[in-house]
């Protein structure tokens, strides 16, 4: 299943530069380790030590944020999109 992926400039280097890839997954953990295995280094990013979502990266899925769905446990459809959004925090 071909899910298309958002990913933002800062991880970009990880990607060959590519701002967009497709990845096969049936959840956001499935999206991650595919990503992982295309593009090594990217989950080290995204993830912390213990395998969770860090806490200032928010992923949406076809504009809904994955919080108020069911976390990295979000069932992904085929044509699906996912946005990785690192939070900007500023005063």
């Amino acid at each position: 299943m071909a899910v298309k992926v958002l990913i933002p400039t800062p991880l970009q280097k990880f990607t060959n530069n590519q701002a967009t890839l497709e990845c096969d997954g049936g959840t956001i953990v499935e999206l991650l380790n595919a990503l992982e295995s295309a593009c090594p280094g990217i989950k080290a990013r995204l993830c912390d030590d213990a395998g969770e979502l860090r806490r200032f990266i928010n992923f949406y899925v076809n504009s809904e944020d994955i919080r108020f769905l069911d976390g990295k446990d979000t069932a992904l459809s085929d044509g699906d999109e996912v946005s990785i959004v690192p939070a900007v925090a500023g005063g």
